[in-house]
């Protein structure tokens, strides 16, 4: 994660380009590795990153990355290097006393070494990788899993080189400039570029980040908004319900409440549905309670009227919202259920056709009248 006391990236670097060790996936250029390390250590310094390292052995790339970066660190912009060793190693870069570097020793409470080597590689702003084998190979596979901003230097081969390989599969916030930098071959001008393509990702992550967060706040405000309204419906038609009149000839506001305050309430009904759903769109949900809730309120007073021809002259408005009400809530909360389904195409099992008797090679039932066995 980004440094606490700063908004400096905490990089982290892993790969081993030692000739002398024996790789699954053998390395390329090895005899480049050691000024290509520096150079990228430097550029890292010049972008202002921290450095997150696991090692001092001279057979991992840590090393000549720290004293590239040492180099590039000035007291104007002095750097940072979080070292993660496990319980019982020690680490030491051999920093020069002048060096404007403060070395952090972060020791991990584990005994093996890759306790605190995967742990750490979460809480880093971004990844860089050359060489190495399988523990690189899969620090980046993690890498990409975790959508953190990733370089993997592919001219050096090892594992960092099957990594780029499958940047054609998993790219997050990679493009394809990004990834033909990281396959190019190493050249004056790679360490430079290899590091703003990093912070490029960076960058677009946070970015992405900060998008979804926006997202989901506009979202909570458009379920707040929506809730509300829904509480609000709910208490109109409670209100219609308190003040309806008693039975007496129908007029235009007796009719006027006996279907409003329904329709009302099959809003709130459909809204209330939608609450349950991730993407909440509250009012497109109460258009369609509205629909449902017509329909349901007028197809009951229809079913009234052709039993009780004089309803409407002795209304008794009152005692008819205590039913039209909640049969427009349930009307409104069900039919966006029901609206769903039928749009995302949800189907019942297909019928199982009956076996036709005809067919070849079907069973036939015994005759009575055939022969015995």
């Amino acid at each position: 994660m980004t440094s606490p006391h700063s908004a400096r990236p905490l990089i982290a670097v892993v790969g081993s380009t030692d000739p002398h060790r024996s790789f699954t996936h053998p390395l390329r250029s090895a005899d480049l590795a050691p000024e290509a390390c520096r150079q990228l250590g430097r550029e890292l310094a010049r972008a202002c990153c921290d450095l997150a390292v696991f090692s001092s052995s001279p057979e991992y790339i840590e090393t000549d990355v720290v004293a590239g970066y040492a180099d590039a660190c000035t007291e104007a912009e002095p750097g940072r290097v979080a070292a993660f060793p496990p319980r019982h190693s020690d680490v030491d870069f051999a920093l020069p006393p002048d060096a404007h570097v403060r070395m952090e020793i972060l020791r991990d409470s584990s005994g093996e070494w890759e306790v605190a080597f995967y742990h750490t590689l979460l809480t880093c702003d971004g990844v860089l990788l050359m060489g190495g084998g399988q523990s690189t190979r899969v620090a980046g596979i993690i890498a990409l899993a975790q959508r953190l901003p990733l370089v993997s230097v592919a001219a050096f081969g090892g594992g960092a080189g099957q990594v780029w390989i499958n940047f054609d599969k998993v790219r997050n916030d990679a493009d394809d400039s990004d990834i033909r930098l990281m396959g190019d071959n190493w050249s004056s001008v790679s360490a430079a570029r290899l590091i703003a393509c990093l912070l490029r990702q960076r960058e677009r992550r946070l970015r992405n980040i900060a998008e979804r967060a926006q997202g989901e706040r506009t979202a909570a405000r458009r379920s707040a908004r929506g809730l509300t309204v829904a509480a609000v419906c709910m208490l109109a038609s409670l209100a219609a319900l308190v003040t309806a009149e008693q039975s007496r000839q129908a007029g235009a506001l007796d009719l006027l409440v006996l279907v409003g305050a329904p329709l009302v309430a099959s809003a709130a009904g459909a809204i209330l549905r939608n609450s349950f759903e991730s993407d909440m769109r509250w009012g497109r949900a109460a258009v369609r309670g509205l629909g449902a809730g017509l329909v349901s309120v007028l197809l009951y007073f229809a079913s009234q009227l052709l039993t009780v021809p004089a309803l409407l002259d002795d209304l008794d408005v009152r005692r008819l919202l205590f039913f039209t009400i909640p049969l427009g809530f349930t009307a409104g909360f069900t039919f966006d259920l029901v609206f769903e389904r039928l749009r995302s195409g949800a189907a019942g099992p297909p019928a199982v056709q009956p076996p036709d008797p005809l067919a070849p090679g079907a069973s036939r039932p015994p005759n009575s009248d055939g022969p015995r066995s």
